[in-house]
């Protein structure tokens, strides 16, 4: 079942120029071979990193000026994409995790916009950009438990466990993608002025490198 996604008002209100996809995808195994797809996105970013630093994308520049609006200090809390196009740009190649997450944070690197990537078996009921209340359940990747800070801007889930903490800044390890995942919610937010047309080519791409590694997968887009 397709994964109910939304923002709060606020969200809206505060960002205006904010751009969104979704997928949900099921059907997928873990032993897919996404190696060619994953070398081309890593090629691209590659060739733009050569011209200038990940500092100074419009996409990332956009991202930090959010996470200012947010009271976060933008070189301290780094969006996702550009925390994987620094460690990109100094090592040369990401670790491998999953080849779903190879592949979108390939995909994020390329693009310079964040991915979230989410075993839909985990998610409570739908999820909801919003502030924190303080009291959601946040689990980090080594099993630590943590509630966010009243007001943070968080995934959270109808059940009350949030599932990204500070926005795109950092994803829970309760729900990332394992092994076991058959079903995975996707979520690609940019805030630059070509966002929308960017997030439409990003999603064309990806579902395009989808496919002839998972031919059995079911991709539905928002």
């Amino acid at each position: 079942m397709p994964i109910h996604f939304q923002y709060a008002d606020t969200m809206r209100s505060e960002f205006p120029e904010l751009a969104t996809r979704t997928l949900d995808i099921e059907s997928l195994h873990p032993e897919a071979d996404a190696s060619d797809a994953i070398a081309h996105f890593h090629a691209v970013a590659a060739n733009r990193l050569s011209a200038s630093s990940e500092g100074e994308f419009p996409e990332i520049q956009a991202w930090r000026r959010a996470f200012t609006k947010m009271g976060l200090k933008p070189t301290q809390y780094r969006c996702a994409s550009e925390a994987l196009l620094r460690r990109f740009r100094k090592e040369g190649d990401l670790p491998r995790l999953h080849p779903l997450v190879d592949l979108c944070n390939a995909v994020s690197l390329a693009y310079a916009v964040p991915i979230a990537v989410f075993d839909a078996a985990r998610i409570g009921g739908g999820l909801e950009v919003r502030p924190a209340t303080g009291a959601e359940i946040y689990e980090t990747f080594s099993g630590a438990v943590e509630n966010p800070e009243p007001g943070e801007i968080i995934f959270a889930d109808r059940s009350g466990r949030a599932h990204a903490r500070r926005w795109t800044n950092r994803q829970s390890g309760y729900s990332a993608v394992n092994r076991k995942t058959t079903a995975t919610f996707i979520v690609a937010e940019a805030l630059h002025p070509t966002a929308a047309q960017d997030l439409a080519n990003l999603v064309a791409e990806l579902k395009a490198a989808l496919l002839p590694s998972w031919p059995a997968c079911k991709v539905a887009v928002a």
